[in-house]
């Protein structure tokens, strides 16, 4: 894999990431002070230079890259408020950074930029998340379902519910296609995801149930997921998205419905469940919610896992950048 990069789950095979998740097990247990193969010792990533940029906001994707960077020896530059697409092409800036830099991250709004730095720069270059997919997120969102389930990635089956064509949904069903995991979407037809994506997925081989009712995408599956009800830039949508999601709450009642005692619950963070952050303050005071996408005693109940999905991000990502950066796999 080395020079390659990872804009989607589309342009690996399933033994690829497949790969990938065994090599986040080990670098997992690496990091734990365990066990792990003696071909992993040392910085692996020493006298690398990286750069992290960042068009939108984040915190475990940032910290994720930097911690999974610094732990293997790399170097890091975090830039943001670039001069990139402003006073300099993203084709200009990619051949600059392609000099300077050994990989490049890239986190913001539109898949072609980080398709332009790939194709301009020379150096592998993994998307963090845009608008329309999120893979290194479905990397640890499958590593810890396998983690707690006991379960092989082909024999999972997932559940999506709330705004089923977000980034985490299309990154999750793409998944799908490329690992055989199972997938269930709900939400409402109007939250649906594009055409294009379902017909490919599809045709790929992808487990596939698109409905609206939340009840009957849950049934039988070993994880239900959600993410927030609007995404980053969005907020002015709050009202229309609440209106159309409000039936699609995670709560004690829908875990019960998937007749699963052991059922996980999934979410990519940040989440929306109780009214401690300005945004959910704002949401009680204009709509009356104190909570949205999940309710705060499924989030902090037995069956959450999101924070091990956390930490996850972090031994997945790092597992890309070793691969892509080394001859390791």
């Amino acid at each position: 894999m080395k020079g390659r990069s990872l804009l989607t789950l589309k342009d690996y095979t399933k033994e690829e990431i497949l790969s990938l998740l065994e090599l986040a097990k080990h670098l997992k247990a690496k990091k734990r002070g365990a066990e792990y193969p003696a071909h992993l010792k040392g910085k692996l990533l020493e006298g690398k230079n990286i750069v992290l940029i960042f068009d939108k906001s984040s915190t475990r994707t940032r910290c994720s890259f930097e911690v999974a960077a610094f732990d293997e020896g790399a170097n890091v530059t975090f830039l943001t408020n670039s001069q990139m697409g402003k006073k300099e092409s993203i084709e200009d800036t990619a051949r600059v950074l392609g000099r300077l830099y050994d990989g490049i991250e890239y986190r913001g709004f539109e898949m072609g930029i980080a398709e332009q730095l790939a194709r301009f720069s020379g150096v592998p270059v993994w998307n963090g998340l845009t608008d329309d997919d999120h893979p290194t997120q479905v990397l640890a969102d499958v590593m810890t379902a396998t983690e707690h389930t006991g379960k092989k990635a082909d024999e999972l089956s997932i559940a999506y519910v709330g705004d089923g064509r977000n980034n985490v949904s299309n990154a999750l069903l793409i998944g799908s296609a490329r690992l055989g995991y199972r997938y269930h979407i709900a939400a409402p037809p109007a939250l649906f995801p594009s055409d294009d994506l379902l017909d490919w997925a599809r045709g790929e081989g992808s487990d596939l149930l698109v409905t609206s009712d939340a009840e009957e995408a849950v049934k039988g599956v070993d994880v239900i997921y959600t993410d927030v009800w609007f995404s980053m830039g969005e907020e002015e949508k709050a009202g229309e998205r609440i209106a159309l999601l409000k039936e699609y709450q995670v709560n004690g009642a829908l875990l019960a419905a998937s007749g699963n005692e052991k059922v996980l619950f999934e979410h990519c963070l940040p989440a929306f469940h109780d009214r401690k952050t300005r945004v959910m303050a704002d949401i009680f005071l204009r709509f009356g919610l104190s909570e949205m996408e999940v309710t705060d005693e499924v989030f902090r109940g037995a069956h959450s896992v999101v924070f091990d999905q956390a930490e996850n991000r972090m031994h997945t990502i790092k597992a890309v950048m070793v691969a892509t950066l080394t001859g390791i796999l």
